[in-house]
């Protein structure tokens, strides 16, 4: 139960805003659709792969590929936010891959005319923090001419001082990433480019909010046999169950909004540690974030000593319909969530759970 699998599985960090959440939260919804990009209002796609004999005289270039796509996110994927938060608006995306690179990395800005009626100007492509994605411009033939690509576009703001120079200049894009002159494909070849970023697996199947109905109890678990806690002897927990049963349906049946699914949602997680051997109860409420559940400990059932609001867990979809667990900084009640063993890092090997379906018996408290 390394805690390196829950990245590996989910090609993310838990408890942090994916960045498709992290732009889309910010962009307008009333963004003004670009003629300039779009005249027909579709969606739109602007790319280049530069060859080989390019990049050989361009030697401060690091960019091999780079595709810019004007249209809703092409990145989002089957995720676990409301439909009722789901962003509709047009926006700008760039994808960039650097030589000798896997994977593409990308970011995504609003893009607007720089004046005040909206309609002439420059067009500026803006991000979160006041930042510039790029600068676009349209020449004769077609073609976009981006330019003002900051070298840090995929990097936090202040991480040349964090990371160092060296170490900066190796994440950052090359002197010469500016001013791409780009040709006009196909949307589909931009949306196939955004696609090799992260793959969605189909093994992992619906969103946990639609397998999960706000009016239907469900019950996973796992119990641990005596061969597997020999062989993971920093693990307290023998048994886990996570479930909705009849008092967390009509608590939200009582205030919940059904179009807001899976915020506001009550689970029960039960454990039982190889110390104390009697199950541990505890309420979390949730809500969707990015492609998982965010969860934090609720004092609906249980009097506590202290405040247990950031006490969080986080629930995503696993292979052939199992769900993944994660217990990051102590907040799952294998120990006292207000004790000082609760601080910080989950310390034991209770980190990352694994759970199936179960029937709804094997959940009763």
């Amino acid at each position: 139960m390394a805690f390196s699998e829950w990245k590996t599985l989910a090609s993310a960090g838990f408890g942090a805003a994916l960045i498709g959440g992290v732009v889309g939260s910010a962009f307008a919804d009333d963004a003004l659709k670009l003629t300039e990009l779009s005249p027909k209002g579709a969606d739109a796609c602007f790319g280049r792969v530069y060859d080989a004999a390019h990049l050989k005289a361009h030697p401060k270039q690091k960019v091999a590929r780079i595709f810019f796509y004007y249209g809703r996110d092409p990145v989002r994927r089957p995720n676990e936010e409301p439909s009722a938060n789901s962003d509709t608006s047009y926006n700008g995306f760039l994808t960039t891959t650097v030589r000798g690179a896997k994977a593409p990395e990308w970011a995504g800005g609003w893009c607007n005319h720089q004046s005040e009626d909206g309609k002439s100007a420059p067009i500026r492509c803006g991000m979160d923090c006041d930042r510039t994605l790029a600068s676009l411009k349209v020449d004769d033939k077609g073609r976009l001419i981006l330019s003002d690509l900051s070298p840090d576009i995929y990097l936090d703001a202040g991480s040349e001082e964090e990371l160092g120079s060296a170490e900066y200049d190796r994440q950052a894009l090359g002197s010469e990433d500016d001013n791409f002159r780009l040709d006009p494909m196909p949307a589909a070849t931009c949306k196939a480019e955004f696609a090799r970023i992260d793959p969605i697996d189909p093994a992992l199947g619906a969103p946990l909010r639609e397998r999960l109905k706000p009016d239907q109890a469900f019950c996973y678990g796992r119990d641990y046999d005596a061969a597997h806690m020999s062989l993971h002897p920093g693990q307290l927990t023998q048994s886990i169950r996570v479930f909705r049963g009849p008092v967390e349906l009509a608590s939200f049946a009582s205030g919940g909004d059904v179009t807001n699914w899976p915020d506001g949602a009550d689970i029960a997680v039960s454990v039982t540690t190889r110390q104390k051997g009697a199950k541990v109860m505890q309420t979390y409420s949730c809500q969707g974030e990015a492609d998982q559940w965010r969860c934090a400990a609720s004092a609906k059932m249980s009097n506590f000593s202290c405040d247990i609001a950031q006490k969080e867990i986080f629930l995503k979809r696993g292979a052939n319909g199992t769900i993944m667990l994660a217990n990051p900084n102590s907040s799952l009640a294998v120990v006292d969530l207000c004790s000082k063993a609760a601080d910080g890092k989950t310390k034991s090997d209770d980190k990352i759970y694994r759970l199936e379906s179960m029937p709804q018996s094997a959940c009763a408290p």
